[in-house]
Formats: structure tokens, C-alpha cells, sequence
């Protein structure tokens, strides 16, 4: 019976956990995933429209992000160095720049640039692709 008792404690906790709000940390990790994840999908061979639209997104990006702190730093970011929205590969390596830019200001481990692909396009291996 305890036992039953402390699942159901637990489903519960979790269920009111999910109706928070993102804290900062969450909100960054989902946000980094899905922007390498947009980049790994985006053109080979974008037209100019569609690189004016990425970098525009960038640009609104910063200034809506909900966390101010952050969209500070990312509007920052872009004013001395602009989205290289040429191709997939130079605008995944532009993000991968930006990201480890951001984990060196955190203290954390940056990420081999050189594993875009691997990471967030092709898959890992023994885990299916999209």
C-alpha cells in the first residue's frame, strides 16, 4: 500500500512539474536543440529569401527571447558577428560557434563543431533518425 501511495505522490509531482513554466536552464537546453536541429535541416542551397528570413529570425529571436539575460547576450553576439546563412553547413557551424561561445561564458565543455551532422541531422548511432 505505501508503495502505491509514493507512485501516485510521484505521478502527481511530476504532472504539476510539467504545468510549470521552463526555468532558464530548460528553456535553453530545448531552445539549443531545436535551433541545431533547424539548422541541420535548412537548405543546402537556401535562395535569398530564405537567408534573409533565417538571419531575420536570429534577429527576433534576440529580442523576444523570454529571457532577458540571454537575449541580451545573443543580440551581443550578433552585432559582432552576423548568421552565415549561406548554406546548411556554414549557418550549423555559425550556431555551433555561438553555442560554445555561450557554454565557455557558463563554464561548460564546448561542443566538436565537427559533429553537427552527427549529432543533430544523421543520428547517433543505434538510435534511429529522423
Amino acid at each position: 500500500m505505501a508503495r502505491g501511495m509514493r507512485l501516485r505522490r510521484r505521478k502527481r509531482r511530476r504532472k504539476q512539474a510539467a504545468e510549470c513554466p521552463l526555468n532558464t536552464e530548460e528553456l535553453g537546453r530545448k531552445t539549443w536543440a531545436f535551433l541545431h536541429t533547424m539548422a541541420a535541416y535548412y537548405p543546402e542551397q537556401p535562395s535569398l529569401s530564405q537567408q534573409q528570413d533565417m538571419a531575420q529570425f536570429f534577429n527576433l529571436l534576440s529580442k523576444f527571447y523570454p529571457c532577458a539575460t540571454c537575449a541580451a547576450n545573443l543580440r551581443s553576439n550578433l552585432s559582432t558577428k552576423k548568421p552565415d546563412t549561406s548554406s546548411r553547413q556554414n549557418l550549423c557551424q555559425w550556431l555551433c560557434e555561438l553555442h560554445n561561445q555561450v557554454n565557455k561564458m557558463l563554464g561548460k565543455h564546448p561542443f566538436k563543431c565537427s559533429q553537427v551532422d552527427e549529432r543533430w541531422r544523421d543520428g547517433c548511432k543505434g538510435r534511429s533518425s529522423r
